[in-house]
């Protein structure tokens, strides 16, 4: 068990240096409130950043505190936001999702989870409607609450299973537990970077169709598998979950 652990931490080592080799250092940014960090992420979710970024100023400047936000109509909210991919779904989400919040953190400060343990702020997290493993993730490490969790997204995802660092049938979410768990000297920021650098691998070079292996920073020690995105049921982001107290998305 240790040998996997101490192979697992050096692929890591291995891919952060490539990867810095090749993209370079995550440019300098102010990190945002986890409350708004966790209202970027719902809406950025399968949308490019040129068009969510604008988006969430256009929130702010038409609710600018969270609990005007979550007083407004989901249809007003998805008329700001109609850009982002399934911004209807994400609309209803969104006030339900600070509804929730305002009912059990009456001031939509998030700095709390930031003292409680890693899987128990991430599961806290992950009831609200539409919160999966990725928006958790990067409420808590984007976020100034900087928590030293990896954040997966469907590129990382890709790119973890190709590199053979987790098993083909694998799941974001062990993704992001694998990874945090093999890099205990990696702080927050230092995996904050690594997801940028393999979230730009993913789009570069690691693509789904047609991957350019051989100019990929990482195919010298890459174990690539066939790799294809699982058959889709349902389009979209989560459906809105119960407001039922703890629970949680399947």
């Amino acid at each position: 068990m240790q040998e996997s652990f101490d192979f697992a931490a050096d692929d890591l080592t291995f891919i952060r240096t490539a990867l810095t080799r090749a993209f370079g250092r995550l440019a300098p940014f102010e990190r945002p409130e986890p409350l708004w960090k966790l209202v970027r992420s719902l809406i950025g979710c399968r949308t490019y950043d040129v068009v969510a970024d604008p988006a969430l100023e256009r929130l702010k400047q038409c609710w600018p505190h969270p609990s005007l936000l979550a007083g407004a109509q989901p249809s007003d909210v998805e008329r700001v936001i109609g850009d982002v991919t399934y911004a209807k779904d994400k609309a209803s989400n969104l006030v339900a999702t600070l509804q929730w919040i305002g009912r059990e953190q009456p001031d939509y400060d998030l700095s709390f989870l930031r003292f409680w343990p890693l899987h128990q702020a991430l599961a806290w997290l992950e009831r609200l409607p539409g919160v999966g493993p990725k928006v958790a993730a990067a409420t808590l490490n984007a976020s100034t609450l900087r928590m030293r969790v990896f954040i997966v997204d469907s590129h990382v995802h890709r790119v973890l299973i190709r590199f053979g660092f987790i098993g083909r049938n694998a799941s974001a979410e062990d993704g992001r537990n694998a990874v945090t768990a093999a890099a205990p000297s990696f702080d927050a920021d230092s995996l904050l970077e690594l997801f940028a650098q393999m979230k730009k691998l993913g789009q570069t070079f690691c693509r789904p169709l047609r991957p350019n292996c051989p100019a990929c920073p990482l195919h010298v020690r890459c174990r690539r598998v066939d790799w294809s995105p699982p058959v889709r049921v349902r389009s979209g982001p989560p459906r809105p979950y119960p407001a039922v107290l703890g629970s949680r998305r399947a």
